[in-house]
């Protein structure tokens, strides 16, 4: 098969779909690689290193879409991207499905693009691409509230996050006890802060609490339990996970009023549209803004940060999804794996997403594939 990977032009995304080593897996299988110069250079790989495993470096996007079967990506596809998929392509990229405009999703259709959501994947229960971004985004929530704690920023509260002897330290309140959660709490226990994590599943608090042998408090998350936590922090962790869709705002206005002045939220969930009512997509270049006397982060690609690492990651939990399809063929990759067929939103025309389908009112049909064998 003959496998894309175009550079990245969403503003500030410096992953890349593959890293070198992923690319010789796909090389020695047999297939091909083509990959856009440049594509690398943000996550610290050169075209060098993928021409040594057996890339074929191409010049212009359209090229990459041109020649390819399969195209794999980070960020989902811009309005510019999606002129440049080819009749029944496949497309295998987080999609973000939330925040697609109408015109992307309609074209995909018309093409007959078949389209698979990294964060729609399944397996044993988990949600294996997303998690490894999650792992990486619940650490950096922490080492970004940490800097927006410190005083030579104008209007933060000037806390250490783990305190001294006779000091109390931060609070860090974290809403959501999943892989950010998690992540989150590990990192923040780990500096020594005050860390309270609150979520409706008790079963995932009790993982918690034994794992971290009750150093870290668990509460149940409930309208009540939620506003006393967010009037208690200093750093409040958004990181609820809402499978392929919106995240609720669990956190209002009036809740956010009643944070101490210069308190700070990072808002994990911002891609999924944030749970907390006062949130709005910062970037990188321009990452907070305040409001209510609350500094606010709210940055959609947080793993970008670390391109480097973040793109490992991805390439380690994403390469035994590519060499399956490309080895075997798509309809004989979903039918052999249910949790990789649950992430596929768009199949040959019609869409096979429920959230997609109402999102965008379009007819929804239960995805039916057949073996080619």
């Amino acid at each position: 098969m003959r496998i894309g990977i175009p550079k990245e032009t969403v503003l500030e995304e410096k992953r890349v779909a593959l890293a070198p080593a992923g690319v010789d897996q796909l090389v020695k299988s047999g297939h091909t690689v083509f990959i856009e110069t440049g594509a690398g250079t943000t996550s610290h790989f050169s075209d060098e290193e993928y021409r040594k495993v057996g890339a074929t470096i191409v010049y212009t996007a359209e090229e990459i879409f041109q020649r390819s079967e399969l195209i794999a990506k980070v960020a989902p596809l811009s309005e510019k991207e999606v002129e440049m998929m080819q009749e029944e392509q496949i497309l295998f990229s987080f999609l973000r499905l939330t925040s697609t405009r109408q015109k992307i999703i309609d074209t995909l259709v018309s093409k007959r693009v078949n389209a698979i959501g990294y964060e729609l994947i399944e397996k044993d229960n988990q949600l294996p691409i997303l998690h490894s971004m999650s792992e990486i985004a619940g650490q950096l929530s922490i080492h970004v509230a940490e800097r927006y704690l410190c005083t030579d920023i104008p209007n933060t509260r000037g806390v250490l996050l783990g305190g001294i002897a006779g000091v109390a330290p931060a609070a860090v309140v974290i809403i959501g006890a999943g892989v950010v959660g998690f992540n989150a709490a590990r990192v923040a226990a780990g500096k020594g802060a005050h860390v309270i994590v609150l979520d409706n599943d008790i079963r995932k608090l009790r993982f918690i609490e034994n794992e971290f042998n009750k150093n870290i408090t668990t509460v149940v998350a409930n309208p009540y339990t939620i506003a006393r936590g967010v009037k208690y922090a200093d750093v409040l962790i958004g990181a609820i996970q809402v499978k392929g869709a919106k995240s609720p705002h669990v956190v209002t206005e009036e809740m956010v009023k009643t944070m101490k002045s210069g308190s700070v939220i990072v808002d994990v969930t911002i891609d999924q549209g944030g749970c907390v009512e006062t949130s709005r997509p910062t970037t990188h270049s321009d990452p907070i803004f305040i409001q209510h006397n609350v500094i606010h982060y709210c940055v959609p690609n947080m793993p970008a940060m670390v391109a480097r690492s973040a793109t490992y990651g991805l390439n380690n939990s994403s390469i035994d999804y590519i060499l399956k399809i490309a080895d075997n063929g798509l309809t004989n990759s979903l039918l052999e794996d249910i949790g990789l067929s649950r992430g596929v939103c768009l199949y040959n025309g019609t869409c096979t997403n429920e959230l997609l389908a109402a999102t965008f009112n379009l007819e929804y049909r239960r995805l039916h594939i057949f073996s080619t064998n």
